[in-house]
């Protein structure tokens, strides 16, 4: 650090993938390294100085006080420390951020003292962007949603497809085929579906790029692309292609999200939970049949990704209709049953909090849902129950809430 303070006389290089590029303007000089060469490394010391601090920082931060009077032990750590230094390292600026007239860079995390995500989980920081335009601050939003509902189902031995618009998936798809699952998933809400972001499972192949083509989108993100894929999506130029490599399982890794407000953060653990319905306690008197409780497990690890108050109605391993996003439980339902209409008999609905009221439970059995999947937990719980039976429904109570704001 000190060094690099004098780095108009001195060269500093703290990361070894420097030395090419300084043993390159040694020979071309006679012996220096360039003016922009010495500032562009002294950059990275003070950033690489400054990480090691932070780190030190925050591991004293997070030592509980009494540490200090076992010293033979291990010392005992807060999850949180006193003091967080977090470090993010630039990729590149974005044609503007969420609306035109703001500005946006996309930084990826460089090094953080917080529980990080696996190496070896596909992320947009490592994907590759194939081709189309830059992507842009929506995009990528919409491609980190994408991606998240995508690992959730990446473990299912079928391929799975997720539509997403503004945040949310608005179709979601179990298939034979990869094509199979997207054409599904579309066709759970192809208006929703136009100018979406695609996430698949699978390697993209030209049969799904033929179905990708179809629609205007603007953004796939998969485990890669054939090249006859390729081929066929050459002709969409302003679609961008992009291809996260890693493994794609569902995320029970124990990670840190922060998320900035007004004058500071919000640190928390990832919403890693992950639910067994088959294990889910059964509250009414009809109990969910096999067929049922494979639409609840699909519609509640789908409900998972989807902005609170979230409603997923599912049937056969695909969304019928989601609601989103709504200050009301029973405006989410709506919203699905104005959507879907009578393509919503039989299906099974999951709900990522519990209803407070009946009413929740009197429209969706109304909208044709037989069985329901919920987290539990309110105050007129009996309540609810006593609806769900006079419909008919079969409901589980999970006892795990997904708010997701």
């Amino acid at each position: 650090r000190s060094a690099a303070k004098n780095h108009e006389r001195v060269t500093v290089i703290v990361d070894p993938d420097d030395y090419a590029a300084v043993v390159a303007d040694l020979d071309a000089t006679d012996g220096a390294v360039t003016a922009p060469r010495r500032l562009a490394l002294a950059r990275k010391v003070y950033a690489h100085t400054a990480a090691y601090d932070g780190a030190i920082a925050a591991y004293l931060g997070a030592v509980v006080d009494d540490a200090l009077v076992r010293p033979a032990e291990a010392p005992v750590r807060a999850a949180y420390p006193s003091t967080l230094t977090v470090q993010w390292r630039k990729q590149y600026d974005l044609r503007y951020g969420e609306n035109p007239h703001q500005s946006a860079a996309f930084y990826a995390d460089a090094s953080s003292p917080l529980p990080r995500t696996p190496a070896s989980r596909p992320t947009l920081a490592t994907a590759e962007v194939l081709g189309g335009k830059q992507l842009s601050y929506n995009n990528l939003l919409d491609l980190d949603a994408a991606l998240g509902l995508a690992l959730e189902l990446a473990g299912d031995p079928r391929p799975a497809a997720i539509v997403v618009k503004h945040n949310n998936p608005c179709g979601v798809a179990l298939g034979d085929t990869v094509a199979k699952a997207y054409a599904r998933a579309r066709a759970a809400d192809p208006v929703s579906a136009f100018g979406g972001i695609v996430a698949v499972t699978r390697v993209v192949d030209a049969e799904l790029a033929a179905l990708l083509a179809e629609t205007f989108l603007e953004c796939v993100i998969a485990p890669g692309y054939s090249d006859e894929a390729r081929a066929v999506l050459a002709g969409k130029k302003n679609l961008r292609l992009v291809a996260a490599g890693g493994t794609w399982a569902v995320d029970t890794a124990t990670v840190a999200s922060v998320r900035t407000i007004a004058g500071g953060a919000l640190v928390q653990t990832v919403d890693a939970a992950w639910v067994d319905l088959a294990a889910a306690r059964v509250v009414t008197a009809r109990a969910p049949d096999a067929a049922e409780l494979a639409d609840l497990a699909f519609a509640w690890r789908v409900g998972k990704h989807v902005k609170s108050n979230a409603i997923v109605f599912a049937k056969d391993g695909a969304t019928l209709a989601i609601g989103a996003g709504q200050m009301s439980r029973v405006d989410s339902v709506k919203i699905c049953e104005r959507k879907a209409g009578e393509a919503l008999r039989g299906s099974a609905v999951a709900s990522d909090a519990f209803f407070p009221f009946r009413d929740g439970l009197d429209v969706l059995a109304a909208a044709g849902a037989r069985a329901v999947a919920q987290p539990g937990g309110s105050v007129r719980d009996d309540e609810v129950i006593a609806a769900a039976d006079e419909h008919g429904l079969a409901m589980v109570f999970t006892g795990t809430r997904h708010f997701r704001h």
